[in-house]
């Protein structure tokens, strides 16, 4: 389990299957984790072992033996694995389009050589990078939540784990806190779903090591670990206390923990909302979206003030042309005292399916990663 003195270099380690100094184990396999397709059941209590009964030979005054060490207790139940997409829909969907036409990607690239834009963007990239680089001292929660439905949450959950994932080295965690049919999974292309949020709270325990930990997780690209809410199963539930028992336990292990919230006012979100070091409202650029977000700011001032100080707006538009001027009603929202960020229409994330990022806009990544830095920065200020 990690150590409070350098808590990021042991978990590394752990992950890459390095035994910590005195205290070499076994890891199984190559890169220290459990494949989701592999995931075996947890270690079975062992039997107990000591002194056989007393009998009329044994001395009275002879010693119990020690009690052993407290172990990890295995489950009530173990779930079966279930397709994040049935398989009678998995056929349905399209090819994945670019985020943008060619025409548009055509005459981006054309600008960029024949102006000096491109150093200007790289320069400004290598900035936003280092932002999201900066070292944690204790893993940063930060939840994602809307108003209502559609308004592009999961969008943008995902978005904010995949870039952290990509520019840390840290692990990168990301917790579906909506099990009524949330859709973060098939965002991030998992393809099978076994353990959930609300298993693993009946499973976690202190002395539970990382590699522990990712056994019941979905694996992600660059060093990234997925906990679902639900199996995609009507009725589901999270309760607060299953929520923070899990958050609380898993805090420690990652860098930074990405939470998908259930919309407002439900109550895990606002658990959720209130434990985070930052928080992300996404919004649609229209006029009802930003009529009901602005109501939901302005309700926010009354609070203490460092929860509309740590709350960053996601505006996504929702078409190529939106029925509203985004950057008024950006800065309208900005009045608040929130911090906006502009999400680009982007067709390859309209299109709903897993998220491909060689696939989005160019306008797109930028505006996610600044998104990213600027969270990753108002997390850095709560402790």
């Amino acid at each position: 389990m990690p150590n409070a003195d350098n808590w990021q270099g042991d978990v590394l380690r752990d992950l890459r299957g390095t035994p910590p100094p005195q205290r070499a184990q076994s890891h199984g396999a190559a890169h220290g984790h459990r494949p989701a397709q592999e995931q075996q059941q947890p270690p079975q209590e062992q039997p107990r072992t000591g002194a056989p009964a007393p009998g009329p030979n044994t001395p009275a005054s002879s010693p119990a033996p020690a009690a052993p060490p407290a172990r990890m207790q295995r489950p009530a139940r173990s779930p079966d694995s279930r397709p994040v997409v049935d398989s009678a829909l998995s056929g349905t969907a399209r090819r994945p389009r670019q985020g943008e036409p060619a025409a548009a990607r055509v005459s981006r690239a054309i600008r960029r050589i024949v102006s000096s834009s491109a150093a200007r963007e790289v320069a400004e990239i290598t900035r936003t990078a280092e932002r999201i680089q900066q070292p944690v001292t204790t893993g940063r929660q930060i939840a994602v939540t809307s108003i209502r439905g559609g308004a592009g949450k999961t969008t943008v959950a995902a978005l904010l784990g995949t870039a952290y994932a990509h520019y840390r080295q840290d692990p990168v965690l990301l917790v579906e806190a909506d099990p009524a049919l949330g859709s973060l999974p098939l965002r991030l292309g998992a393809e099978t779903l076994r353990w959930t949020t609300a298993d693993l709270a009946e499973i976690v325990e202190p002395q539970m090591s990382l590699l522990d930990v990712t056994g019941y997780l979905v694996q992600l690209p660059d060093n990234a670990w997925l906990l679902p809410g639900s199996q995609g199963r009507i009725g589901a539930m999270l309760d607060t206390a299953a929520y923070e028992r899990v958050m609380v336990a898993l805090r420690r292990y990652f860098g930074v923990t990405v939470v998908d919230c259930e919309t407002l006012p439900a109550e895990v979100a606002r658990v959720a909302l209130s434990a985070a070091q930052a928080r992300v409202l996404a919004a649609p650029a229209t006029l009802d979206g930003i009529t009901s977000t602005y109501a939901v700011l302005q309700w926010m001032q009354g609070l203490p003030s460092h929860m509309i100080a740590g709350t960053v707006v996601a505006l996504t538009s929702t078409t190529s042309r939106p029925g509203i001027d985004v950057e008024d009603a950006a800065e309208k929202l900005r009045s608040t005292g929130a911090t906006v960020h502009v999400l680009p229409h982007d067709r390859h994330l309209a299109a709903g399916g897993a998220l491909r990022t060689e696939l989005l806009a160019r306008p797109t990544r930028l505006a996610a990663t600044r998104l990213a830095a600027e969270v990753f920065q108002l997390s850095q200020k709560r402790r």
